[in-house]
């Protein structure tokens, strides 16, 4: 989206942050984000009119920017956040996709969802409250899906007289957890969003206060989207077979760089069948080129006639990663229906699509103090914990922690299509967070 006072072609130039907001019910979350669409001057006017009559016909004199991003009906007359709401702005430094994400223990899911792709995840707390279950849920979930920088959000620093002492303990509290999780950037940052202190501009309530702003972070916080140093990655999306009489052998493999760099002349293997070839040429855009990197968008021709069809991926022979059909991983429940054992499922992992049986869940996590619930049966909408998925065929599966894009999958009802639960390969995200060790018992398998 192209703000009023940020020309197209400028933006074109500047970097793109995604970031997702969390907390607990009534810390405020909503209002920061409007807070920060507003004195960035990302509103437009019709926009801003359309709060301040809403705000007006409930008695509020001053406009409830709150109402920016809760959109929903029901997420008005409740004054929380239901579902997840996308912004999208711009500054002269950088341009954001923001995920407001609700702060109920219900819609866990929903956080998990928005926090999926960002690279930050602005925390809030209320200043009166403190450090709350809530608080430790989103620090937790953040650590899970690999968020690199977080942001605690002390807000309502108003209501504590902007006492300085009231901020330190909050954030050497949630510094600690966070650490804990194996969160590897923490900035804590005392606002108010509803009177603006240092959600744009710096506060003159707290001299004590040197650290950035909340925007003056998201603009200058180090974020790098080169997936180029990454194991090589390419999931085939389509079969480029044109039998004309131009291109009577053509015969090439297209779709999204996952990570990773190609070059024409490279040994590849094609997995999970393990034919091995060499990448004869890349074509981009039309053109013939040398070299592709991720995230574009390529067809890769190679020099054999090897069977390769949609959701197979291609790596180099040198760093192919491993195929397996037993998969471990920790899942986020998302589906109103339990996840149980022996469920028959499907797993979408890239763009591939198999048949699966879940024969394991070794244990729940309790995000309240990380300690696991062993063999709890089943998942229910909400729960994270590890399974055990036993699949019909092959995948070639990266740890999470090694690549969220290609360690990730779903979990997939086969008879409806519903999304079950979002799944992440390998290890969970600390020490303390073991899964219990799976029974050496393959005698049941159905594949």
């Amino acid at each position: 989206m192209t703000t009023p006072t940020q020309p197209a072609e400028q933006l074109s130039t500047t970097t793109l942050l995604r970031f997702a907001t969390a907390g607990s019910v009534d810390d405020g979350k909503s209002t920061l984000v409007g807070r920060l669409l507003h004195d960035s001057k990302s509103v437009l006017t019709d926009q801003l009119e359309a709060v301040e009559d809403a705000s007006r016909k409930r008695g509020q004199e001053a406009p409830d920017l709150a109402l920016l991003t809760d959109g929903l009906r029901a997420e008005r007359e409740q004054g929380i956040t239901i579902d997840v709401a996308y912004r999208y702005f711009a500054t002269p430094r950088r341009r954001f996709i923001l995920a407001d994400t609700p702060g109920h223990v219900q819609y866990t899911r929903n956080m998990v969802t928005g926090a999926s792709t960002a690279e930050l995840a602005v925390v809030l707390v209320d200043a009166r409250n403190g450090v709350v279950e809530q608080t430790r849920r989103h620090a937790a979930v953040a650590a899970l899906l690999r968020v690199p920088h977080v942001v605690l959000a002390v807000n309502k620093m108003d209501l504590v007289d902007y006492a300085e002492p009231v901020f330190a303990a909050i954030a050497e509290e949630f510094t600690a957890y966070a650490a804990s999780l194996g969160v590897p950037e923490i900035t804590a940052i005392p606002i108010s969003a509803l009177a603006g202190d240092n959600v744009v501009e710096p506060s003159s309530h707290m001299d004590w206060y040197g650290g950035p702003t909340v925007l003056e972070h998201l603009e200058t916080v180090p974020v790098s989207h080169d997936l180029t140093g990454c194991h090589a990655r390419f999931p085939v999306q389509y079969v480029i077979r044109p039998q004309t009489a131009e291109h009577p052998d053509y015969r090439g493999y297209a779709g999204q760089i996952a990570a990773g760099v190609f070059r024409t002349g490279e040994p590849v293997t094609v997995l999970p069948s393990g034919r091995t070839s060499t990448i004869a040429g890349i074509d981009l855009l039309g053109n013939s080129v040398d070299i592709a990197w991720a995230p574009q968008s390529v067809t890769i021709r190679l020099t054999d006639d090897v069977d390769v069809s949609r959701g197979d991926l291609i790596a180099p022979s040198d760093d192919a990663p491993a195929v397996t059909q037993d998969v471990e991983a920790t899942v986020c429940h998302v589906a109103d229906r339990p996840l149980t054992i022996g469920q028959r499922v499907l797993i979408k992992h890239t763009t591939r699509t198999v048949k699966a049986i879940v024969k394991d869940i070794p244990s729940r996590l309790t995000l309240d103090d990380l300690s696991q619930h062993p063999a709890p049966g089943q998942l229910v909408a909400n729960d994270i914990g590890r399974v055990l998925v036993r699949t019909a065929e092959p995948l070639a599966l990266d740890a999470y922690a090694d690549s969220r894009r290609t360690g990730s999958f779903l979990l997939i009802d086969p008879a409806d299509g519903t999304t079950l639960s979002a799944g992440m390969a390998g290890a969970s995200f600390a020490a303390v967070v073991r899964a219990a060790a799976p029974a050496d018992d393959e005698a049941e398998w159905d594949f």
